[in-house]
């Protein structure tokens, strides 16, 4: 069985990633700035952001912090 589920490094990675373009998108069109009405926006954005949060903390094997470093193969 081969899985290819990236390990620690590469989901904390994912996860500052993440959070970088979610700040820089509740800036520009998040609650408060009076795009799409100023609630929807940062509603959806927030929305979104928790999808894709789950989906890299499940999607990723916690437990291969080295095999991201060094791959044994």
């Amino acid at each position: 069985m081969d899985d290819r589920r990236p390990g620690c490094l590469g989901g904390l990675l994912r996860m500052l990633l993440l959070a970088w373009i979610y700040d820089w998108l509740q800036d520009r069109l998040g609650f408060e700035r009076g795009g799409c009405s100023g609630f929807g926006c940062g509603c959806f954005l927030l929305l979104l952001f928790l999808i894709f949060l789950c989906y890299i903390l499940f999607s990723t094997d916690w437990t291969r912090l080295g095999l991201m470093i060094a791959p044994l193969g």
